[in-house]
């Protein structure tokens, strides 16, 4: 009893990051991901990703996040409403092993990114910009956003045409 008890606990926090990816074939006969139901298609296969794997971010990493937002307001509106969402982004540090299994995929993949370390200045400004979370990997492109990492979340989302 006291087992299942300490089990839900852990699994609770996991409900509340679920994602729910769909898989549909088009006309073309082309294979569709999206985390909208296809408009008047025939779903597939619905995927749903819950809490990928992150790696929490310390706590005083998390308090200079906080103050650098407070500082970067203004800046912050107008960078959130024309971001640079052609080029694949990835918030990462060097300490997170989750971090370097996603940089591995994008090699692997031939994905050209760029980096934002953000135990940098520049990178905890772009982790600002970017509305990043609580952990690391954040992978960004063309306006959509993978908190942690999961190869599954990757090939679904650059299976779809920009």
């Amino acid at each position: 009893m006291r087992s299942l008890l300490i089990l839900a606990l852990f699994l609770l926090p996991a409900l509340s990051h679920a994602g729910t990816m769909y898989k549909s074939v088009g006309a073309d006969g082309k294979i569709l991901y999206s985390d909208q139901p296809p408009a008047g298609g025939k779903v597939e296969k619905t995927l749903n990703y819950v809490n990928l794997p992150a790696t929490p971010l310390p706590e005083s990493v998390i308090r200079y996040r906080n103050e650098l937002e407070k500082s970067m307001q203004g800046r912050l509106s107008e960078a959130r409403k024309s971001p640079d969402t052609k080029q694949v982004s990835l918030l990462t540090a060097q300490w997170c092993g989750y971090c370097r299994q996603a940089k591995a995929y994008l090699a692997e993949k031939k994905i050209a990114y760029k980096e934002y370390d953000i135990d940098t200045q520049e990178g905890m400004r772009a982790m600002v910009e970017f509305g990043g979370g609580s952990g690391v990997p954040v992978l960004l492109w063309h306006g959509q956003k993978i908190k942690g990492y999961s190869a599954a979340a990757y090939d679904a989302l650059f299976s779809k045409s920009p």
